[in-house]
């Protein structure tokens, strides 16, 4: 992958968790119109007991967190959850010392601090996509999730 910020790439995330808790995955689909054979790359992982929200978030970090740096990306989710917390909550929460506006302790915060580290470096728009919706990619990395959270099942952890 090249590493300037002049070639926008394009990311696509998702999270399942097959009951909430419960086992879930994530789902990530890296397109760099750079790539010398502008070809897709697929990343999925899961985990035993966990929740809708972490592998939302969870999706967006590895994908950060797999491509050089720096670069424009822009990072397609379909979860409000991701999309309020970076562009809206997470100014708010380090200003607060990570807490709420009520001061209580941010939820999930090792992994905002982490979404906060993977973005550094790197030019990111946002953008939300309806779920369910028949955006291709979307779908696409929907499915990767459920294999991911399935495959956690079926093991048995």
């Amino acid at each position: 992958m090249r590493s300037d910020t002049t070639d926008t790439m394009d990311v696509y995330t998702d999270g399942s968790c097959l009951g909430n808790p419960g086992p879930g995955g994530w789902g990530v689909i890296l397109r760099d119109g750079q790539d010398l054979f502008d070809r897709d790359r697929e990343l999925s992982g899961g985990e035993p007991d966990t929740t809708n929200n972490r592998m939302e978030m969870t999706a967006a970090i590895v994908a950060l967190e797999t491509i050089d740096g720096p670069r424009s990306i822009r990072l397609h989710t379909d979860s409000k959850y991701v999309m309020d917390g970076i562009q809206q909550w997470m100014p708010n929460w380090k200003r607060n010392g990570w807490r709420t506006a009520n001061r209580k302790p941010v939820k999930n915060l090792d992994l905002w601090q982490r979404l906060d580290a993977a973005v550094n470096g790197h030019v990111v728009k946002w953008f939300w996509v309806k779920g369910h919706s028949g955006h291709p990619e979307n779908e696409r990395a929907d499915a990767l999730a459920i294999a991911a959270a399935e495959s956690i099942q079926r093991q048995g952890f």
